[in-house]
């Protein structure tokens, strides 16, 4: 298994080739970004010299995984249309890993957490977690003074950015962003012991702004 993971629902333009080794997952090369304006920019660029590093060529993928949010939509679909992309052309799967799980492995933490990224509008997505591999509820979005931390630490570009709502020090929201690395990691380990993955489907926990229109008044003459 030879499986391109990337990552775009966050700041983060995050990439890298993952494989199959014995029970687990070796990341083969890895790259990394923080620009939430350049996505497009910087993913195939960034694909191109991940694939490069680790010695292999397009047509040797055999899986496809991105990060499917929840996140900003211009960035989150701008990775999600690529995975797409790449899988019609390769002719190979393209899988769905939620962006919080991989924030959360990227943790490598044992014991309870929340993981928490921006929302914008002065909301965060967030989830709790077992342990790093271990999500226990559905992800969330919801203003930070009604995140129910219950005394867990918060890890996360959210974590950073209300710190003081979340009453803790800025060392304990690492890691910030996830990383492809553990993105990839996730899909191997999942799909090597015959898990489903999500669809490669954007996950939205809003309503779109936009509505249809209401019907025309009359106009009197």
């Amino acid at each position: 298994m030879l499986l391109l993971a990337f990552d775009t629902a966050t700041p983060a333009v995050t990439i890298a080739v993952c494989e199959l080794d014995g029970d687990g997952a070796r990341v083969r090369a890895e790259t990394s970004s923080v620009d939430a304006r350049r996505h497009g920019e910087l993913l195939t660029p960034g694909i191109r010299e991940v694939t490069r590093e680790a010695g292999v060529t397009l047509a040797e993928l055999t899986h496809i995984a991105v990060g499917i949010g929840p996140g900003p939509y211009t960035g989150l679909r701008v990775g999600l249309a690529t995975g797409h992309a790449l899988a019609e052309a390769l002719d190979v799967p393209c899988h769905g890993v939620a962006t919080l799980d991989a924030l959360a492995f990227a943790s490598r933490r044992d014991a309870p957490f929340i993981a928490a990224s921006d929302a914008r509008r002065k909301e965060v997505f967030w989830a709790r977690y077992e342990d790093a591999r271990t999500r226990t509820g559905e992800i969330a979005v919801d203003r930070p003074a009604d995140v129910v931390t219950s005394g867990l630490p918060v890890i996360g570009h959210g974590a950073a950015m209300y710190g003081d709502v979340f009453g803790q020090p800025p060392e304990a929201d690492e890691p910030l962003y996830p990383t492809a690395a553990a993105l990839g990691e996730v899909a191997v380990r999942r799909l090597a012991e015959g898990r489903e993955l999500p669809d490669a489907r954007p996950v939205y926990l809003r309503r779109p702004d936009a509505a249809l229109p209401g019907a025309p008044k009359k106009v009197r003459q």
